[in-house]
């Protein structure tokens, strides 16, 4: 098959997914790439049709083990129109557990087939400079085996005679699907008032509009996600979480999850 454009459909609050996509882009080659970023609210309706001769690649973080709820609602707006797809999830160097199963079976449902599947690896939304999780992740390293990644792409599309040829791809995972352990914690982080300046940076990179400015800082804990794009986004470092089972279960994820893990990919030979 011949690909004549690539479109890069992703939700990626703190952008380490994002760049993964432009990684395997870059790999795939060819200079029409299109980027539609699922992020911030007022996307999360806009149709999102993908032509026969389009390859997407698909790409969301891996919260608790599963897709992010958000992540799912605005992908249902994703037509797959009998195209190949990639899939692609990002997580913390802990495990990405039924994460990537269930982006491979949304993106049936949405019309697609998954052609070839990856999960990389990101700096943990909980890490700190002082308490690390696979921090500066995707480094170096990561995007040279998007790149990599996106030229086996390549090769495997070219011989497609049609997506109705394909053989179903494998990746791990179980159905019915895990909770998502982080989903039920009512948390979400709080503002240093001392520190801000209200620049309003923070309500800017939320991705469902929890945050409001007004002669403060509010946000609305039963819609926060725990992405911590605020956190990592404020120029000020005034946002940061307090709340004592999460300090907890940072401290726990820098102590185990410490060890490099390297991207797993399916779907291609070699």
């Amino acid at each position: 098959m011949e690909i004549k454009r690539i479109k890069l459909i992703y939700f990626s609050p703190t952008g380490t997914t994002r760049k993964i996509l432009e990684g395997i882009a870059q790999g795939v080659g060819g200079d029409d790439v299109e980027q539609v970023d699922l992020t911030l609210p007022e996307n999360a309706h806009q149709p999102v049709p993908v032509l026969s001769d389009e390859l997407a690649i698909l790409g969301a973080p891996v919260y608790g083990g599963r897709l992010p709820v958000d992540a799912i609602k605005r992908f249902k707006q994703v037509q797959g129109e009998n195209g190949l797809v990639v899939l692609v999830v990002m997580y913390g160097n802990r495990e990405f557990d039924d994460a990537l199963l269930e982006l491979k079976n949304l993106a049936r449902e949405l019309g697609f087939h998954p052609i070839a599947g990856g999960a990389f690896i990101g700096e943990h939304s909980f890490a700190s400079p002082g308490i690390p999780v696979a921090n500066g992740r995707p480094d170096s390293l990561d995007i040279q085996k998007a790149v990599k990644f996106g030229r086996k792409i390549k090769a495997k599309v070219i011989a497609v005679q049609s997506p109705n040829t394909l053989i179903d791809i494998n990746v791990p995972g179980s159905y019915p699907y895990e909770a998502a352990g982080t989903r039920t914690i009512a948390v979400s982080p709080v503002t240093r008032q001392d520190a801000c300046t209200l620049c309003g940076t923070c309500a800017d990179v939320c991705p469902t509009a929890a945050i409001s400015i007004d002669d403060g800082v509010t946000t609305e804990v039963e819609h926060c996600i725990r992405c911590c794009a605020c956190i990592k986004s404020c120029p000020e470092e005034a946002r940061g979480m307090e709340n004592e089972t999460w300090k907890q279960i940072t401290t726990w994820l820098s102590k185990n999850c410490g060890l490099r893990k390297e991207p797993q990919l399916f779907g291609l030979d070699g």
